[in-house]
């Protein structure tokens, strides 16, 4: 069933919620209706206080969610602590106009009236709570995710009928009672409507010969699959973030998660059965969160499964294809064959390099708060990263700095046992290899290294080749700033 066969009558589900008390719980413990903290956000002073009054008689602290829900989409009462989304994010500068969404608060609007309404609904938190975080939002998330939480039973529901206010289409993703392997209150609004940020469908390539509007030092990413090889400009990706495609008959989606600095080519069929995905617009601790068109169901795109709706425990995690993060001329050296994706889009964009989130970038500044933060690296420090279970069932997640990397060309390392290499090329290319008895140093040009017998041996995008034939298997990776990965993984290690 297609997405946009889930779209109810907002108002209809609104009214019967607050009027007639249908959203309550069948629990023995009473709730204010979903549809009362949805009033509490009315531009009416009276309604909205009604709704609170009715909200502070059964009140619980687990209900801070769904109020900071509502606040966060109203701009700040106050200009020296600037809105998160306000502050960091101007969604034209990453869609195109054909997906422009306001959002709540914009001059035509009235901001006067929102920033009102988010600096009654924070001094509510305040009373209600005994906190005082006043009106920084970020605050107020740490303080909510760093405590269990027993959710409103009708949480979905309310954060359906709320985002339906940006696109109708975010109702498939909050059906009443979806399941979910993660805290629907740490599911956020991106700045961007369902598909804002248009995927790539099956897109146009070409030759490395007839990409001459690629510079050496363009940044790529590249993937390998059965001897084809495609390179993926990141000028072009960071404006999609998603690409459907096909490289050595293997169907694709090939995600990039710009805010955590994430690319990952995941096989898009899962035990036979194909899965056709999209950009949801929601976020979870800074990560994207695709969807399947087949169920609307979330994926988290760090981790390949699904954390919300009917998939959820039903499919397997998505296969991962190793690529590498190098400059165009490095790739194209390597692999003179290759094909890159066209400037050809459909879309109309700035695809001059490093033009997408050139300010987001260019700062350590995150736009999004996670729940985890781990100063052992900068937030945006680039690590290559392995995911749990990849070198064993119950290997721990693990990272390496990629600054490490770059002074050690070739780095050997050890975890629980395993024994591995990870050469870097001149190109900053990543590829971390099984080194089981083997010991290696550095070799007589980028594409070579030699072992503690004096052999030399090739790097492939497949394996490490001795003289004799001994192969030693790639191990997929891929990268991720810092701050993104550990807040997926807390219990990354960390290898220095």
């Amino acid at each position: 069933m297609r997405l946009l066969r889930y779209v109810p009558c907002a108002l209809a589900c609104l009214l019967a919620a607050v009027t007639t008390g249908s959203a309550q719980p069948p629990a023995a413990e009473a709730e204010p209706s979903w549809g009362t903290f949805l009033a509490a956000d009315s531009r009416d002073r009276q309604t909205a206080q009604d709704a609170l009054a009715a909200i502070a008689r059964q009140w619980r602290d687990d209900y801070a969610g769904l109020i900071i829900d509502v606040a966060r989409f109203h701009v700040t009462a106050r200009p020296s602590m600037p809105d998160e989304r306000a502050e960091s994010f101007d969604p034209e500068t990453v869609i195109g106009p054909e997906q422009r969404t306001p959002g709540f608060d914009t001059p035509a609007a009235g901001a006067t009236v929102g920033s009102d309404i988010r600096r009654r609904l924070t001094a509510f938190l305040q009373r209600q709570t005994g906190q005082r975080f006043g009106d920084d939002l970020r605050a107020w998330r740490r303080w909510l995710w760093s405590r269990p939480v027993r959710p409103h039973s009708r949480y979905s529901e309310f954060k359906a009928e709320l985002y339906a206010r940006i696109d109708p289409r975010f109702r498939a993703f909050f059906r009443p009672q979806v399941p979910a392997t993660i805290r629907l209150d740490e599911i956020d609004w991106g700045g961007v409507p369902v598909n804002g940020i248009p995927p790539l469908r099956a897109p146009r390539v070409e030759s490395a010969e007839d990409a001459r509007w690629l510079r050496d030092g363009h940044i790529v990413f590249g993937v390998i699959i059965n001897g084809e090889a495609r390179a993926y400009p990141r000028r072009i990706l960071a404006w999609h973030e998603l690409a459907l495609d096909t490289v050595g008959g293997v169907p694709l989606a090939i995600v990039y998660c710009t805010l955590c600095g994430t690319v990952i080519p995941y096989e898009s069929t899962v035990a036979g059965r194909p899965f056709t995905f999209g950009t949801s617009g929601l976020l979870y601790r800074s990560n994207k969160l695709m969807f399947d068109e087949e169920t609307a169901s979330l994926w988290s795109s760090m981790d390949g499964t699904p954390v919300v709706g009917p998939l959820v425990g039903k499919v397997p995690r998505l296969a991962i294809r190793p690529v590498v993060t190098t400059t165009w001329g490095d790739w194209r050296r390597a692999h003179p064959r290759t094909t890159v994706l066209s400037l050809q889009t459909g879309f109309t964009r700035d695809y001059g390099e490093g033009v997408a989130y050139r300010n987001y970038f260019s700062t350590d500044r995150t736009m999004f708060e996670t729940p985890v933060a781990d100063a052992r690296l900068r937030n945006k420090a680039e690590v290559v990263v392995l995911r749990p279970g990849v070198l064993a069932p119950d290997s721990p997640p693990v990272a390496i700095a990629t600054e490490t990397l770059r002074r050690r060309p070739v780095f050997p390392s050890a975890v629980d046992g395993h024994r591995l290499v990870v050469i870097t090329s001149q190109g900053g290319a990543n590829r971390v290899f099984s080194s089981g008895t083997r010991t290696f140093s550095t070799g007589r040009d980028a594409r070579t290294i030699v072992d503690e017998r004096g052999l030399t041996w090739t790097v492939s995008d497949e394996a490490l080749t001795g003289p004799d034939g001994e192969r030693l298997p790639l191990v997929p990776t891929h990268r991720a700033f810092w701050f993104g990965w550990v807040a997926q993984h807390p219990d990354t290690r960390l290898i220095p």
